[in-house]
């Protein structure tokens, strides 16, 4: 125990100024309890409000997907490039060292594969485990306009509950079936749904005609879904415009681990999301690193 008697007395309590009440930096963001602002401010650089998510948790509905055959092997070179890790809890326990200190977004929805109707899913990961394997957050398919609407819409908003108990955001995947229009019209509705029913962060799909409004109509943060694989240059342009245009990041998979240099693509994107680089110049940068890779 301290002795009491030799305590000096406290002097400086600066009367003269104010505490501080920061707000957060991440839009909608700012009512959370400090546990939830932790885990996104992980998510999210504070610097720059953006993220670059890497997203390998393709294998949960359609197996071994081209680029994610041998997971230790290919992907885990990527790891240091990435803010955050979007995977499966199979692949995090058998996979990622424990030593990976990146911030986790765990795939918590499934129950189809490709061979069925895909919007026929309901909650697949225990709110414990994900305390357990000390995620950041929480990923949730929602197919609005399919068949299994309600249900994947109830999945979200139970596993909000479950995760706001515990401080864990959710983050809201907006899918696309077959039938469904790949149009700002869509996307306006799709992730205005999942924000108003509670999503802190919504995935979404970049829409070259009207994007800019379905960030303006969505009071939480976007990243944009990176697709199929296209060309280098224009997955780098797509990433630029929704940036600008809005969005607070990429959750990007097979446009970075399918490219000729997944290592060089990832610092590229990096380059547009958090430094606002141009397309032309992050695909510059991707083909100088490319080249130096290939020397090595």
């Amino acid at each position: 125990m301290p002795d009491a008697d030799g305590m000096k007395e406290a002097k400086k309590f600066y009367t003269d100024i104010p505490q501080k009440t920061e707000g957060f930096f991440l839009k909608g963001s700012n009512s959370y309890d400090w546990g939830m602002k932790n885990r996104l401010a992980r998510i999210f650089n504070p610097e720059t409000g953006r993220t670059v998510m890497l997203a390998i948790d393709h294998g949960y509905f359609q197996g071994p997907t081209t680029g994610l055959e041998r997971i230790d092997i290919d992907i885990l070179p990527l790891i240091p490039y990435a803010d955050t890790l979007m995977l499966t809890r199979g692949i995090l326990r058998t996979i990622v060292p424990p030593s990976v200190t990146k911030p986790i977004v765990v795939r918590a929805s499934g129950g189809s594969s490709i061979l069925k109707e895909l919007s026929n899913e309901e909650i697949a990961v225990d709110v414990e485990d994900s305390i357990r394997l000390n995620v950041c957050a929480m990923a949730v398919q929602v197919f609005i306009g399919g068949e299994y609407e309600k249900q994947s819409i109830i999945n979200m908003t139970q596993l909000v509950d479950m995760g706001t108990r515990y401080g864990i955001p959710t983050l809201a995947v907006t899918a696309v079936g077959k039938q469904m229009a790949r149009d700002a019209r869509y996307f306006r509705l799709a992730t205005r749904i999942c924000a108003e029913l509670g999503a802190h962060y919504v995935k979404t799909y970049y829409v070259e005609d009207g994007f800019e409004t379905v960030t303006a109509a969505c009071p939480v943060p976007i990243v944009i879904a990176g697709g199929k694989k296209i060309p280098e240059l224009d997955a780098l342009t797509m990433a630029y415009r929704a940036i600008q245009e809005g969005a607070s990041g990429v959750d990007m998979g097979r446009n970075i681990f399918q490219s000729d240099s997944p290592i060089a693509m990832i610092q590229a994107v990096r380059a547009v999301v958090h430094e606002s680089e141009t397309p032309e110049k992050a695909y510059e940068l991707y083909q100088t690193l490319k080249h130096e890779l290939a020397q090595v």
